[in-house]
């Protein structure tokens, strides 16, 4: 009876050693073959290289993000930079362009004001026809008004006037810069036309002396008038 059960006994051992043995011998396999594939030394320091390059990436990664950084605030203090020449460019180009104009060395162009002024067909019997005609004060008093009134340009008869100009009379003309005129005189002025116009016609001002010299005048609002550059008797 004793030998029966302990046969029946190493029978279940037997079968119990079996399936453990057939089921854990692949794995006892694959880490046999990674035993021999590499030792624990060996995959310490694969690891510890691989830990290594990564720190690095990531220091080279810091350094670059450093360089992208301060690049864009070079670029922006360039910008910044460009934006204020840019400005003062554009504010040197304004004043030559004003100087320019000044000094008539170039066209203008805009809305303005024209004034003709004409000798009086009517003069009294017995007068002095000298009373009644045109003189270069009456031009003057014109100009200087249209100037004194923020005009950008004033040409007499299509001459231009600039600051070295003169106005002279000559028998029956009058001369602009060595060039001469006759009657009507017509002065034309680039600027708000309505400032000007006001201008002229305050009380007591231009227009009302120049009636009082028996001076025919004639003064129109104009949306677009072109004043030459300067040119003297020898044209320059």
């Amino acid at each position: 009876m004793i030998t029966k059960r302990f046969s029946v006994m190493l029978a279940s051992s037997s079968l119990v050693a079996g399936f453990l043995v057939s089921y854990f011998y692949p794995y006892a396999g694959a880490a046999g073959n990674m035993s021999q594939a590499s030792s624990p030394v060996e995959q310490w320091k694969k690891n510890d290289e691989l830990q290594s390059e990564v720190l690095e990436q990531q220091q080279t990664n810091r350094r670059l993000w450093k360089d992208i950084q301060n690049k864009r605030k070079r670029i922006d203090a360039l910008e910044s930079q460009f934006a204020t020449q840019k400005s003062e460019m554009s504010h040197l180009v304004h004043q030559l362009q004003k100087y320019r104009k000044i000094l008539g060395k170039v066209a203008v162009k805009g809305p303005g004001i024209t004034v003709t002024l004409s000798d009086n067909e009517h003069i009294p019997d017995g007068s002095n026809p000298n009373n009644y005609i045109v003189h270069e004060r009456h031009i003057r008093a014109v100009v200087h008004e249209l100037i004194v009134s923020g005009a950008e340009a004033v040409a007499v008869n299509g001459q231009r006037i600039s600051d070295y100009s003169y106005i002279k009379c000559v028998g029956p003309v009058v001369k602009v810069d060595g060039n001469k005129y006759p009657a009507p005189f017509v002065i034309s002025a680039v600027g708000d036309p309505e400032k000007m116009y006001k201008s002229l016609f305050l009380t007591g001002n231009t227009v009302d002396q120049l009636t009082n010299d028996n001076i025919t005048v004639k003064v129109k609002k104009m949306r677009l008038l072109t004043i030459p550059p300067y040119h003297s008797q020898k044209g320059r």
